[in-house]
């Protein structure tokens, strides 16, 4: 990992449960895996804890650590190092993105709730239009009442979300995965449909999908038409399911609002309509773990790190078909 990914994730109380958990050499650490100081050190390695900054786990690399068992990352997506070729040498591959789904979830909770009285756009105007108060009539109803939520993607996060809106919102909530069970929608207190069906219907759209190929601009013009006048998108996934275009024309109309912790591009170009556009609320990629929140994925981790020393079965493991559909 980065060596700012270890100082942020990695403190005393972390070391110390590493230490006790594993034998522990030097250097503790490394942000590169080609050297041949750190290839030396690979051969005596049978596990890496991971984390963001990690190089990719090639063939070199592979070849360079013949006792390596077990890819424990303390981050979330595992895709920009592992591949088939670590499936291939049967490596087990565990994610902390469970860890990492709970301050997206908080995050998307209170969007969609400051959503429902258009709070983010309110308080833009009342930069502009301070003492006349009327400017919030032109948002609509400012309710929350009987108003229907929309999750696309039953993950990690969308349960999380759907299971905190529960608690505190009464109104239909509504799922869309092809994925998933039906049975565990319903139990989670909502209801499962197909993208057609859910759009008309949403008064508040929030996507928890990965980003492969087939959900690239899963949203784009024809969807964005389906949605009802003064629906807010909420993107807290990954950008490219959205057509970027397609939304800012969307949203300069005055059609639709936006909530976007993700765009596509990532930043966006400084002359993109969507800074200016007063119904749009842009937050730099922050949902996710930042700052000592990321020592509870370093926690999911250790903890995994303590099961396989004690020859118990990971907590979150990655497989070579789940790491197909996940982001």
């Amino acid at each position: 990992m980065g060596r700012d990914t270890l100082r942020l994730q990695f403190g005393e109380p972390e070391l110390t449960r590493l230490r006790a958990a594993a034998s522990v050499a030097e250097p503790l650490a490394v942000d590169e895996l080609s050297s041949r100081e750190v290839h030396a050190r690979l051969a005596e390695v049978e596990v890496l804890i991971t984390s963001w900054g990690c190089p990719p786990l090639d063939e070199g690399v592979l070849a360079a650590a013949p006792r390596l068992r077990a890819v424990l990352h303390a981050a979330g997506s595992v895709r920009g190092h592992v591949d088939a070729r670590v499936f291939d040498r049967g490596i087990l591959v565990t994610t902390a993105a469970s860890a990492n789904a709970e301050p997206v979830a908080q995050y998307t909770v209170a969007a969609v709730l400051w959503a429902f009285k258009k709070v983010p756009f309110l308080a833009q105007d009342a930069r502009q239009y301070r003492e006349d108060l009327a400017y919030r009539d032109r948002w609509g109803e400012l309710s929350g009442h009987d108003r229907t939520v929309v999750i696309v993607g039953f993950s990690r996060i969308g349960r999380r979300v759907v299971a905190l809106l529960r608690m505190l919102h009464e109104g239909p909530i509504l799922v869309v995965d092809p994925f998933t069970d039906p049975a565990e929608v319903s139990a989670a207190g909502a209801e499962l449909v197909d993208l057609a069906e859910a759009l008309p219907r949403a008064d508040v759209l929030s996507l928890h999908a990965p980003s492969l190929p087939e959900t690239r601009h899963m949203i784009g013009e024809a969807e964005l038409a389906e949605l009802r006048p003064g629906t807010t998108l909420i993107n807290t996934a990954r950008g490219a399911l959205v057509d970027t275009s397609a939304l800012e024309r969307a949203c300069a109309s005055g059609r639709l609002d936006a909530i976007l912790d993700v765009t596509d591009p990532e930043p966006l170009p400084a002359n993109s309509p969507l800074y200016d556009l007063p119904n749009v609320l842009l937050t730099p990629h922050v949902a996710g773990s930042q700052g000592a929140e990321t020592r509870r994925m370093t926690g999911a981790a250790l903890t995994e790190l303590e099961r396989y020393a004690a020859g118990l079965p990971p907590l979150c493991p990655i497989t070579r078909q789940s790491l197909a559909v996940q982001a």
